[in-house]
């Protein structure tokens, strides 16, 4: 579900605390084919109206999805109306407060692994390579003026730092940043692609090692490492 914005994810778990609705989800989710009000109601023992609302509910929360289509095989004049019929509309509910991307994290870092076993390449090479195609991948079609927009849809936070750059708040990776400077690597190719991706000359982006940047203060825990200055 990372491919939502941040605060629909919120949204979705928050609606998944009502215990109808986890277990109606839950329902949904584990079934090979969409599935009518009816049979939701009869499988919970609801009463249909029940059903319907908190369906209704996990739709516009971004949780299931909706299609109609005729049952029974009959189709044109007089085969009734389609039925609405619900399927999961993600394959998992995951959100963090504060946000997080350590989906992202590890999905670059399996792709290194896999490049570095197979090609013999060093893996931080590969790894920072990764990063920078993903990051170029995220912001394909989009122009300078979305960069900071797709540094939020990230999970960045950023904040115009008075100098013509950006300051990020927020670090994705936090967690597993410290300690580890090949993350910040990682972090900083992204966003060097991310950048190269909107028209932005990559020499913007200048990554620096967590721990240097609390020795100074120049970063409060839990900001990112990097910074988006002008070139």
């Amino acid at each position: 579900m990372s491919g939502l914005p941040w605060a629909r994810r919120i949204a979705a778990v928050a609606s998944l605390g009502d215990e109808t609705r986890r277990k109606l989800f839950a329902y949904v989710a584990s079934e090979d084919a969409p599935v009518s009000r009816n049979d939701a109601a009869a499988a919970l023992g609801l009463p249909r109206s029940t059903a319907s609302f908190h369906l209704d509910r996990l739709v516009h929360d971004g949780l299931l999805a909706v299609e109609f289509r005729k049952l029974g095989g009959r189709e044109g004049p007089g085969s009734g109306r389609p039925a609405k019929l619900y399927k999961a509309g993600v394959p998992e509910v995951a959100a963090s407060v504060p946000e997080r991307n350590y989906d992202l994290a590890a999905e670059l870092l399996v792709s290194a692994i896999e490049e570095s076993t197979t090609a013999g390449v060093p893996a931080r090479d590969a790894l920072v390579r990764a990063a920078y195609e993903r990051g170029q991948a995220a912001a394909r079609g989009q122009g300078a003026a979305a960069f900071a927009e797709l540094l939020a849809e990230e999970g960045y936070r950023p904040e115009d730092d008075g100098e013509g750059g950006l300051m990020l708040l927020n670090c994705p990776f936090h967690r597993i940043a410290e300690g580890h400077a090949v993350v910040c690597a990682m972090n900083g190719a992204f966003l060097a692609g991310a950048a190269a991706g909107c028209g932005i000359a990559a020499q913007g982006v200048e990554a620096l090692a967590v721990e240097e940047l609390r020795k100074t203060g120049a970063a409060a825990p839990g900001q990112c490492c990097a910074r988006i200055r002008p070139v």
